[in-house]
């Protein structure tokens, strides 16, 4: 027979063997000699035989034998094999945290990636094929619920495209994964982490298989032992798969595992390496979005996450800062609502924490001289100003600083940080125009000088100077409105002769608009 001529040919022993045919010996017993032989395998052409014949294994053994066994017996030996498989395309470990491993060093690891993939693929095939074609049952919905996390982290492993990855081997993982879905009948990937929602360990009197359980809780499962503090930089792939399947994961069913998410993501934010940090960030920015407030402030969460954030705003990273004020945008709210809600008369008013961080980025803003900085400081302010609404008052001082300061010195082509400065200046004039009377004389004086510097700069395109001369000319009759029609009177006073026609049209349009 075919199958006992494969056993023979992969040198596997067994008293069952010496029967007379069809007599086979128990899949448990055949995959733990399987996983012993894998373990021990001492060449690569050894090893390549071994998988191959695992692969011709699921693909011509008769699924009943395959899948039939008590269900915990054989969930732990298809299991220990998997590991077996996977071993043979682990990566190597970094030595310390210092540095990454160069790319020669995985040089190997697509080549043992793709067979490790199709021998995977073969046995999700036939699990999927039996469970089709039995229906739903409880033994082999356990089974697969047992191998699918193992698989899923395997699969999130190599279909990613970094070092260790080669087209082939990107192709082989991504078919495994598809594989997955379908053996377990899941829609895509976020229904394999969640599942059904109402999916419970305890079905409630339904039968198993009406609804889809997620393996979540088995992909953290795997992943926890190699997510410790002095561990999870070891292995390159370990935080991206994290990041992966938290990305995955939205509300309601990412605060039950929320112990076991948050941790992880606060080592990477707390790392010296920028994409560790930035990679943190994204994982925390994600946790906020996706649990309710009140998960979030239990045992004090939200204030570790704030302080873990509300430190890196002292960094020089311009991407991790730009991250950084994104997330604490929406954090903020987990604590305080926005300080633009009105609040009754008899209420002490308070310092809150957006007046903290608005405080703390207005001082950092005033003498920073990177441009890339300056630009995410710039692509922000407007939020938050947004947030702050009348409260703005509170800091109009330095943000008179910072707005005269950013609007003097250019940043061609695009001409982003004065953009977003002028639309700073409009919203703070909408939304404190009784405090911006005072300041009139300065700020038009800078505006106007703008102008002139504007329609003079043969450097810029014509679509920006004209985005900027407009922008600028509706911050003129924003402030003329504040002023109740002061600026009128000081326009009367420029010198035609010194301007330009292009700002005298913009002027024009202030005086005759209002």
């Amino acid at each position: 027979m075919e199958l006992s001529s494969l056993l023979h040919d992969l040198h596997l022993s067994s008293s069952s063997l010496d029967k007379p045919p069809p007599s086979l010996p128990p899949i448990t017993e055949l995959l733990s000699q399987l996983q012993e032989k894998l373990l021990g395998a001492s060449s690569d052409s050894e090893t390549s035989l071994l998988i191959g014949g695992v692969e011709r294994l699921f693909q011509t053994a008769d699924a009943d034998w395959l899948f039939s066994p008590t269900p915990a017996e054989l969930q732990a030996s298809y299991r220990s094999l998997i590991g077996a498989l996977t071993g043979r395309a682990a990566l190597p470990l970094c030595r310390d945290d210092c540095s990454s491993l160069p790319a020669s060093a995985y040089q190997s690891v697509p080549s043992r990636a793709v067979p490790v993939c199709s021998a995977l693929t073969a046995l999700l095939g036939a699990l999927g094929k039996w469970r089709r074609g039995y229906g739903p049952g409880r033994g082999q919905t356990g089974l697969l619920l047992a191998v699918a996390p193992p698989l899923c982290v395997f699969a999130v492993a190599h279909f990613q495209d970094q070092a260790w990855t080669s087209s082939s081997s990107r192709a082989a993982a991504q078919n495994l994964q598809e594989e997955l879905l379908r053996a377990g009948g899941w829609r895509d990937t976020a229904h394999l982490l969640m599942g059904d929602v109402g999916a419970d360990e305890e079905a409630g009197g339904r039968q198993e298989g009406e609804t889809h359980r997620g393996i979540l809780g088995g992909v953290l499962d795997v992943l926890q032992p190699q997510l410790a503090k002095d561990s999870w930089q070891q292995c390159e792939a370990v935080k991206l798969v994290f990041a992966w399947t938290l990305l995955q994961v939205t509300r309601p069913s990412l605060s039950p595992h929320l112990s076991r998410l948050l941790p992880p993501s606060l080592l990477f934010t707390d790392h010296y390496r920028p994409e560790n940090c930035m990679l943190g960030v994204r994982c925390l920015h994600h946790i906020v979005l996706h649990t309710p407030a009140a998960d979030l402030c239990q045992f004090n969460r939200a204030e570790v996450v704030y302080q873990a954030l509300f430190k890196h705003l002292y960094t020089t990273e311009a991407a991790v800062v730009q991250l950084v004020l994104r997330c604490l945008l929406d954090l903020l709210l987990v604590f305080e609502k926005p300080p633009s809600l009105p609040t009754p008369s008899s209420t002490r008013r308070k310092t809150y924490r957006h007046d903290v961080v608005l405080r703390l980025v207005l001082t950092h803003m005033e003498p920073e001289h990177k441009v890339a900085l300056r630009r995410v400081y710039a692509s922000a302010l407007p939020l938050y100003i947004d947030r702050m609404g009348v409260a703005v008052c509170r800091h109009l001082q330095r943000l008179e600083r910072v707005v005269l300061g950013y609007l003097e010195i250019g940043d061609p082509p695009e001409e982003t940080t004065r953009l977003k400065i002028l639309q700073v200046l409009q919203k703070t004039c909408r939304a404190a125009w009784p405090r911006m009377q005072c300041r009139v004389n300065v700020l038009l004086r800078y505006l106007l000088k703008l102008l002139v510097d504007v329609s003079s700069d043969s450097q810029l395109s014509d679509s920006v100077r004209q985005k900027l001369m407009t922008e600028t000319s509706l911050c003129i009759k924003l402030l003329d409105a504040a002023s109740h029609g002061q600026i009128q009177t000081l326009l009367q006073q420029v010198d035609s002769s010194c301007c330009s026609s292009e700002v005298l049209c913009c002027l024009a349009t202030v005086t005759t608009h209002r």
